[in-house]
Parts: C-alpha cells; structure tokens; sequence
C-alpha cells in the first residue's frame, strides 16, 4: 500500500505542476527576478531593418485577398516591408490570385506539385533576402502593430526568434470558443513570463520571426516546423521572446471533434520534437532553457496525461481498502473529486453532442479532450501514422 500511496502522489504532483504549479512556481521566479535585476531591454527606435513576411500557402483562396490588405495595413514602412509566397500544390487560383500583387513588394513562388508545407519553407527560404522573416498561415489576421512590436525585440542581439500570440474569436455564445480562447490566455501569459524568466520555448506557427541567418532547413517529415526551428534558434545560444500585442487571430475551432483532430496531430508532433531535441533535455548544458521546456512542454506531451488514468486506477484501488464512507480520509475525497470531474466532463461530452454550450461542463470535457489528444497522438506517432501534411480543420464562424 505504501508504494501505491508514493507513487499516486507523485503522479498527482506530475498533474498538478504541469497545468498549474510550473505556473505559480514560473510567478515566483519572475518576481524574485524583477527585484534582483533591472530589466535591460533594447528598445531603439530607430532599428527599422527590412523583414520578409514569409507565407507558405496551400489552397487558401477564401482568404488571399484578406491577408494581402492585412499586410499592406501594417504600421512598418511600406518599402521595407516584403511578401513571399509559396503555394506549392495549390490548384484552386491561389497563386493566380497573388500574381495581381507582385508590383507591390509581393512575390509568389509556386510549381504544380506539393511537396507540404515543410518543403515550401525550405525551398522559399533561399528566397529571402532580409535580415529578419516573419511566417504567418495564410488564414490568420495580424495585429496592425504586430511587425514592428515583433522588429522591436530583435534590436536585442542575443534574440534569436520573436513569437507573437494566437489570438481565437471569441463569441460570447460559444463555449468552444470561449473554453478555447481561455487555455490561449492563460499560455499567453506562461509564455510572457517564460520570457520574462529567460526564454519562450516555442513560437506559435500562426505567427513568429526568426534571424535569417539563424535557419536550418527542416526534416521533411516534421509535423511541428514552428516549434522545432524556434528551439534549435534557442540551442545556439539565443533566447526566444514573446509579445502578445504582436498577434495574429483565427476563429476557434468548429467544435471539439475538429479541435481533436487538430490537437492529436500536434501531440503527435509533440513526441516527435521531443525525440529530435534529446540534448535539449540535458539541464547540464543548456540550463534554464531545458527546466522551462521540461516544465511547460515535456510534462505535458509526456508524464502528464499518462498519469490521469494511473491516477484513477490507484485512487479507486486505495477507495476499496478503504472506508468510502469516511470523508475525512484524503483518498476518499481525492476519488469522489476524480469522479465529480470525469462526471462533468461527461455531462460536457453529452451537451456538446447536443450542440448545448455551458462552461461550466465543457471547461473539464476540453481539458480531458487535450489530454486524450496527447494519449491519441503518441499511439500514432508510434504507429507511423501521422501525415505530414495538414487535414485543413473546420473553423467556427466570425459572426
């Protein structure tokens, strides 16, 4: 019973400090730091070097026209502002619908055959000619200030990558939307003060910036290019720095099948990354870079939702040794919690079906749904049964 007892504990902890204690604990940190030492950002405001909005583009006709104006709107000099465009595959009018901007600082590259978006990348890159790009997905809005507030960060020389933040509409009267756009607050804010700390581990694809210099071609069966070039900019030495006012919005996902999908490939990933970024794991050689990835993103692709159904099974073996009756016990209501929470997921799986929104049920059926994600991903990682190319995901509406 004693070893059953350490390790649900240990468990329990692995739960608990990769949702939330790796964030009150990263709150401390950040405080003692700001005591300790003044901040010494680079903040000129003259550095206005060229940048390259890079977009690897496959069928997005519904949202050419939309991301081009959005490009042209933002509050960066025009002239030092370019596009680059890569649709490779595309066979709906998308680089024929492009072609119409090459006179205004855009430029399409494309041939018939598709070769991912990892291909496009690599092949667009030795295109770019600009000390800094920015990648954005062709259906993702930028804030208007977003390029520059993204630019600003790279006045520092040990900045390697800017992330800005994934932004979700949200309408009151979706949950999905709601419960989605809740989980991205509050990963903004870890990301702020990973930054803070020393480093975000990890751009968010739907907008970040690299040093030029700073990339390397990317395995052409990487299920997550974002995070894996972000990292290995981080593994030579520089940091990686966020600001959630440079940002770029999408509608949420239609539902949480379709949320689901998108995250069973991205846990899927996850494990990938992992494997590829071993000596990242290595606290001896890269510090407090490898204790944040650890924490924020290691646990959570690994330990943690492994843990949630070992949890139960000790827990309910612990209850029938026990007296159910006595509430007094930690166990008993540790199990009668567990079961409260799988009740109202289930109650949230059972309204969503139904296409009823009430936070209150889908807050613990979305948080189960990522975590079952995570489990679903690995068995395909594994399997070898992951594409790499994108299934395009159905997205909620705007209005």
């Amino acid at each position: 019973m004693l070893a059953i007892q350490i390790t649900f504990w240990f468990l329990l902890f692995i739960v608990f400090y990769s949702y939330l204690g790796y964030g009150i604990l990263l709150f401390i940190l950040v405080r003692l730091k700001r005591i300790f030492r003044k901040s010494n950002q680079h903040t000129e405001s003259d550095y206005e070097p060229e940048v390259t909005l890079f977009v690897a583009a496959y069928n997005e006709k519904d949202y050419v026209h939309q991301k081009v104006r959005n490009s042209f709107e933002m509050e960066y000099p025009s002239e030092k502002l370019f596009q680059v465009w890569v649709t490779d595959g595309s066979d709906d009018g998308t680089p024929d619908i492009l072609k119409k901007y090459e006179n205004q600082y855009v430029t399409v590259f494309h041939k018939p055959e598709r070769g991912g978006k990892i291909g496009a990348m690599n092949r667009g890159m030795s295109f770019v000619k600009t000390p800094i790009v920015i990648f954005s997905d062709g259906n993702t809005m930028l804030g208007k200030e977003s390029v520059r507030r993204i630019v600003k960060l790279f006045a520092d020389p040990k900045v390697g990558c800017v992330s800005g933040e994934k932004r979700i509409y949200n309408k009151e009267k979706d949950a999905a939307a709601g419960t989605e756009g809740i989980y991205w607050k509050y990963e903004s804010k870890l990301k702020k003060w990973d930054a803070e700390l020393y480093s975000v581990v990890g751009a968010a694809g739907e907008l970040f910036a690299i040093r030029t210099e700073l990339f390397e071609a990317v395995e052409k069966d990487t299920l997550l290019d974002d995070f894996i070039i972000s990292l290995r900019v981080a593994m030579k030495g520089y940091t990686i720095q966020y600001d959630p006012e440079a940002y770029a919005i999408e509608t949420s996902s239609a539902d949480v099948k379709e949320e689901l999908k998108r995250k069973i490939r991205i846990a899927a990933g996850g494990i990938q990354s992992i494997l590829r970024l071993l000596p990242l794991l290595n606290l001896f050689k890269f510090g407090t870079l490898s204790f944040q990835y650890i924490s924020h993103r290691v646990l959570r692709w690994t330990l943690a939702p492994l843990a949630l159904p070992v949890l139960l099974i000790l827990n309910l073996f612990m209850f029938i040794k026990l007296d159910y009756s006595d509430l007094t016990n930690i166990y008993v209501l540790l199990f009668y919690g567990q079961l409260l929470f799988y009740l109202l997921a289930s109650v949230g799986w059972f309204f969503e079906n139904r296409a009823i929104k009430i936070k209150a049920f889908f807050i613990p059926y979305y948080f189960l749904v990522m975590n079952v994600a995570v489990l679903l991903g690995m068995k395909r990682f594994f399997k070898g049964s992951q594409s790499v190319n994108w299934e395009r995901a159905k997205r909620g509406s705007q209005t």
